[in-house]
């Protein structure tokens, strides 16, 4: 029952990851690379080192608070609850 239970609460918790990784990498990217956007990968007049640096930094952060979100819900849940949620 509390798997059933905490699946609404770890969507809610994934959607605010994902805006506080995007907001993080923004701010992130700005100050190591001194521009205001990241680039696309179909941006021609950026180079391959900057792309796939942008990429993997990007992919870290997501992985980062992704990571910090879902084991912060799933103690917060267990707390509450007595129950790990799987």
């Amino acid at each position: 029952m509390s798997k059933i239970a905490y699946k609404p609460v770890g969507l809610l918790l994934g959607a605010a990851a994902g805006a506080v990784a995007g907001y993080a990498f923004k701010e992130i990217w700005k100050a190591v690379s001194g521009d205001d956007d990241a680039p696309n990968a179909t941006d021609e007049d950026r180079g391959w080192g900057e792309i796939l640096a942008a990429a993997a930094l990007q992919g870290a952060i997501f992985a980062l608070v992704k990571a910090a979100v879902d084991r912060g819900g799933a103690s917060t849940v267990r707390k509450l609850t007595g129950q790990w949620p799987d």
